[in-house]
């Protein structure tokens, strides 16, 4: 009868320890190449095929992945990446895929910093954030450079040679693609009212790529009929603030024909300006949160683009799962769908996300 080949054969014919063929297998650690080639080439000449579950297992490994992300609650679209890797973990434990989760203040630069060399000092196997304050993420991925930690970002993009993979929507074609269903409803000519409600918007890539694509298709579409106003509004939690300010731009700007909320806070608008009088205008917004479909399907939403929030975070540990159980290749950028939600088809899109 043909015996089982286990880890223990493998060191005891190379003539290392079980603790070096178990690095040779999961590919790391310090090893010279001269035993790892040693015990490669026992491996293949005994026909070894390693059971990656029992080895994980056996030797009582648990994989932590930093997580580093908003605080719970602070804000609905933030929790949706945070429970889909919740999900994928609790998916992926028999492998001894574990999380460590770090949460940092939504709109304080400082504490994210703070927060995230709290986790790397917790020596995470790898990371997963949203670099959601660039300068500060790009400091952090230095850091992750200097420690070896390898990294996957969510939500936007970030260019650095520590970036292991990017999960999310492609900014830039999202804001083409809000240009063109929005120059769809604008008679030919007119301005778009871009709103960023958000904190810190010069150091949000994402929102900077955004209106980049925004601009230039409807630049390219014809560049004397159409214009873009762009308004950054960090008190966008004021309703009577919000309501005055786009009360003053409308009676400024009498071609304002559209609006795009830039993030997931388009209900805030709506429930700002639900008293005011003015001829309905069309809005896109980002985003399948309970209060945007509500107004969705009251017609006071017209457009929203889902961003798969949750599929981001639960794809980024099955993801990182791969890479350290199977020794997958990951690839560099894996853009999700640009899915365009209106009040005729969002039941199937809310089936789909809960089905996720």
């Amino acid at each position: 009868m043909n015996k089982r080949i286990t880890i223990k054969d493998i060191a005891e014919q190379a003539g290392v320890s079980v603790g070096t063929v178990d690095r040779v297998i999961h590919d790391r650690g310090r090893v010279s190449p001269e035993v790892k080639a040693k015990v490669l080439e026992v491996m293949e000449a005994l026909d070894f095929e390693p059971n990656l579950i029992a080895s994980t297992l056996a030797f009582n490994r648990v994989i932590k992945i930093g997580v580093l992300m908003p605080q719970l609650h602070s804000d609905p679209y933030w929790d949706l990446p945070l429970l889909g890797m919740r999900r994928a973990q609790q998916s992926v434990r028999h492998y001894g895929i574990g999380l460590l989760e770090q949460m940092f203040d939504l709109f304080s630069p400082q504490d994210f910093k703070r927060s995230a060399l709290d986790l790397i000092d917790q020596k995470p196997a790898a990371l997963v954030f949203p670099p959601i304050f660039l300068k500060e993420s790009l400091e952090l991925l230095d850091h992750c450079a200097e420690v070896e930690v390898p990294t996957i970002l969510v939500n936007t993009d970030v260019e650095h040679p520590q970036v292991m993979s990017y999960i999310g929507q492609d900014s830039y074609q999202s804001g083409v693609l809000a240009g063109k269903l929005l120059s769809t409803v604008m008679n030919g000519s007119g301005r778009v009212l871009l709103l960023n409600l958000d904190k810190e918007t010069t150091n949000a890539k994402h929102l900077m790529d955004k209106e980049q694509g925004l601009r230039h298709f409807l630049a390219q579409k014809d560049q004397d009929s159409f214009a873009v106003l762009r308004q950054d509004i960090e008190d966008f939690d004021n309703p009577e603030r919000l309501e005055a300010l786009l009360n003053g731009l409308l009676q400024q700007y009498a071609d304002i024909k559209t609006v795009f909320v830039s993030n997931s806070r388009a209900y805030k608008l709506v429930e700002a300006i639900q008293d005011l009088s003015q001829v309905h205008l069309p809005i896109l917004g980002y985003d399948l949160l309970p209060n945007n479909l509500h107004f969705l399907q009251m017609g006071k939403i017209d457009f929203l683009i889902n961003q798969n929030a949750n599929y981001q975070g639960y794809l980024a540990i099955k993801n990182l799962t791969d890479y350290f159980i199977f020794k997958k290749q990951l690839p560099r950028v894996q853009h999700l769908p640009l899915d365009i939600v209106v009040a005729e088809n969002a039941a199937y899109y809310l089936q789909r996300e809960q089905g996720n």
